[in-house]
């Protein structure tokens, strides 16, 4: 059926190219898309409505293809985007890679310029194919106006079964015609537990494990497997730590729950994982940012027998050594591990107790260390709070530590809430007080780490959840990006809340300045009229924080104004200048110069 409650075609049809392009969409259940109208798809765009699917407009493409990726992962379902030929599809790019490291389902349809035009340098000409080959699993190219109805089913079944993006292109004059064609259901993989053989040998791992340790990665959100993960963990009795930014993995309130891996992350989880024996990387690919030493230790237990899990077969032991991997579904391969243990004596059974008392131990540490962690202490940090102490905000408050305001914001959430973080100096701070307790709930930018993406991704989030509160934390430099997109919550009644760290400064980059070239800041500072102002005068409501007992009420109330009176709003909250610790201290070295005239320059 489609939405507006027609029978969908059955067997073969007469009708245009666009019919069976939109009743494909309509099969696979699709009821919104995000772009900006062109007249590539006019034609298809015509009978949207009739479909029952609605096109949101957006301020800007990239915004599109965000709010696509962040439906999504909410939904479990496909976030589709659509743009103009040429322009409006290369400013998708950026978006489109981030889903691809987010392993997103989202559908990227690509018009194209006519056929009788490609190559001759026409207007908005432009060999789109190229643009998204690195960042999707699947290219479907209508060669013939008579495969528009198979290419564009394709091209949704394959987002799903390769669990990425993927791209229908459709040349322009195609849309237009009369064919004969059936419209394909959808065809979806039951995901199946691995080999029998490598499951039975990590259930003899685990069976001889005395300290085993699992990694709940984002194919456990995916997968729908928190439960299963969760039996699987109180069988050993378990610490489970997240993934790097998949917090949303396993509920923060559960006793085995130990907190992320990965920059910023928990500090119990590191200390937790490095003493395994045995660790179970249950739906993770093991990204090799997400295991980086930090806070000063080197956690990853190199001595440990690995047992890798994933959908992918060619992710296992791609990056770290492993002792067995399971090609399988993280929610099968669960069950099939859970039932291997079951009726056995395990080597951990005489250690649960002991190993749940050094679990709460390591996170009550943790816990009391982040109360007592209220600023940052290197010594730039140092100077700029004592610099900004002698300084006013433009309201005539104080400048806030951005650990202190964190930590009010993690006390103030609402139940149920989906947070998005941009990517940044506060946001990836944020790491260390952002808990869960459902998956679908965290949003960030993983590996391709691009700014711009909270406050779009949140609003796509908002569109596929409209009954849970949805909030997006982005730093200044980041907002300004994507802020316009403010239009579009406002336009279409997809109220957000957006918690903008004003700093005035790209603080990321700005530390790698501090720690690697001796404070010569150049292109850093940021010095910007009220975010909150601006917001204004987009049609939201904003609120400036600059006390710290108005963080947590600031929250409150916008939430309040989200769920109960469809209003987005955008907190500004005034914060110190001090930083956290850099991104890549891996990646970069000291400066060493040859020439006379950089001489001063190390």
């Amino acid at each position: 059926m489609s939405q507006s409650g027609a029978k969908l075609p059955v067997g073969p049809q007469k009708m245009t190219p666009s019919e069976a392009f939109v009743e494909t969409m309509a099969a696979n259940q699709v009821t919104d898309i995000f772009g900006i109208m062109g007249s590539a798809f006019m034609d298809a765009m015509d009978i949207f409505a009739p479909a029952g699917i609605r096109l949101i407009p957006v301020v800007h493409e990239q915004g599109g293809a965000h709010m696509a990726d962040g439906y999504a992962r909410v939904s479990g379902r496909h976030g589709v985007v659509i743009a103009q030929n040429g322009p409006g599809i290369s400013n998708c790019v950026t978006a489109i890679a981030a889903a691809y490291w987010a392993h997103t389902p989202v559908v990227m349809i690509t018009p194209e310029t006519g056929t009788m035009g490609m190559g001759l340098g026409g207007f908005q000409e432009a060999n789109q194919l190229p643009m998204f080959e690195e960042f999707t699993k699947y290219q479907g190219h209508v060669n013939n106006p008579k495969r528009m109805a198979e290419f564009t089913g394709r091209c949704f079944d394959r987002a799903m079964s390769e669990m990425g993006p993927t791209q229908l292109n459709i040349p322009r004059d195609y849309f237009y015609g009369e064919i004969e064609v059936e419209i394909p259901q959808p065809n979806r993989l039951d995901r199946g537990h691995g080999g029998e053989k490598s499951l039975d040998e990590a259930a003899e791992l685990l069976a001889n494990a005395k300290f085993p340790v699992i990694i709940s990665g984002g194919g456990v959100v995916m997968g729908d497997a928190v439960e299963e993960c969760k039996a699987l963990a109180e069988r050993l009795g378990a610490p489970v730590v997240n993934s790097y930014l998949h917090n949303d993995s396993f509920p923060a309130s559960h006793p085995l729950w130990c907190g992320p891996l990965g920059y910023q992350g928990s500090k119990a989880a590191m200390k937790l994982i490095s003493q395994a024996d045995v660790v179970v990387a249950l739906g993770s690919r093991l990204g090799p940012f997400g295991t980086l030493p930090q806070h000063g230790m080197d956690y990853w237990p190199k001595n440990a027998k690995i047992i890798q899990i994933d959908a992918d077969n060619k992710m296992l032991g791609l990056v770290k050594k492993i002792s067995v991997g399971i090609c399988g579904d993280a929610k099968a391969a669960a069950i099939a591990l859970t039932k291997r243990l079951d009726g056995k004596t395990l080597a951990c059974d005489s250690s649960k107790a002991d190993r749940a008392k050094t679990i709460a131990s390591e996170k009550a540490a943790w816990e009391k260390e982040l109360d007592e962690w209220t600023h940052e202490k290197d010594s730039f940090s140092l100077d700029m709070i004592e610099e900004q102490k002698q300084e006013k905000t433009p309201t005539g408050g104080t400048y806030l530590h951005p650990r202190q305001v964190l930590r009010e914001l993690e006390k103030a959430m609402p139940a149920d809430v989906m947070v998005s973080t941009d990517i940044g100096n506060i946001n990836s701070v944020a790491n260390s007080y952002l808990r869960f307790e459902k998956p679908r709930s965290f949003l960030a930018p993983m590996s391709f780490g691009n700014c711009g993406y909270a406050l779009p991704t949140v609003i796509g989030a908002k569109a596929a959840a409209p009954e849970r509160p949805a909030i997006a934390y982005a730093g200044d430099g980041a907002w300004a990006m994507s802020m316009v997109e403010i239009l579009t919550a406002v336009r279409h009644d997809i109220p957000v809340t957006a918690v903008v760290f004003h700093n005035r400064q790209w603080g990321a980059e700005k530390k790698n300045q501090v720690d690697f070239y001796n404070r010569r800041f150049v292109a850093g500072e940021l010095e910007s009229p009220s975010f909150a102002t601006m917001a204004q005068s987009m049609g939201a409501e904003g609120i400036i924080v600059d006390q710290l007992d108005q963080v947590g009420p600031a929250l409150k109330k916008a939430v309040d104004m989200q769920m109960n009176e469809g209003k987005t709003c955008v907190i500004e909250i005034m914060c110190t200048r001090e930083l956290g610790d850099p991104f890549r201290r891996d990646a970069l070295s000291k400066p060493v110069r040859f020439l006379d005239k950089y001489k001063d320059y190390v």
